[in-house]
């Protein structure tokens, strides 16, 4: 069995993004990095997504490059990953966000499981008056990925 690798165009990783709905965020502080999976969807050139408060929220808030990769397998040993830099953007529950906090939560509730990861906490979060919910995008910048076939 043989392998091609090529390079996948501008068009073809965003219709891996478009076709994506689990994948990898990264973030950094400090010059220390920290890899999480996160469901998102993808609209526009923006993944939206959500997540409690906690480790990944506070480095992006404090530094907002961040990467998001993606990947899809095939039976065939075949793979395509594509790497997207990007900058976070969270929506805060105000006046000011509330149509992209809404728009971010209609693209991802049409996915029956889209909060199970962002809503898991391995403790129990005490109760406040507002949403803890952080609902936030990533605005993909440089896109690059790759694809494996077999023959």
């Amino acid at each position: 069995m043989t392998f091609a690798l090529r390079e996948l165009s501008q068009l073809e990783c965003s219709d891996v993004f478009e076709q994506s709905r689990f994948g990898h965020l990264a973030c950094s502080k400090d010059n220390q990095p920290y890899v999480v999976p996160i469901y998102f969807a993808y609209e526009g050139g923006i993944a939206y997504s959500f997540a409690m408060p906690g480790q990944k929220i506070d480095w992006m808030r404090g530094n907002d490059k961040v990467c998001l990769q993606v990947e899809k397998h095939s039976p065939s040993n075949s793979w395509t990953s594509v790497v997207a830099q990007g900058r976070y953007e969270e929506f805060p529950d105000t006046d000011q966000w509330k149509q992209e906090r809404l728009h971010a939560w209609s693209l991802l509730q049409r996915f029956s499981d889209w909060w199970e990861i962002g809503a898991l906490k391995p403790h129990e979060m005490p109760v406040q008056n507002a949403s803890p919910h952080v609902f936030f995008g990533i605005v993909l910048k440089d896109i690059s990925g790759r694809m494996v076939v077999s023959d």
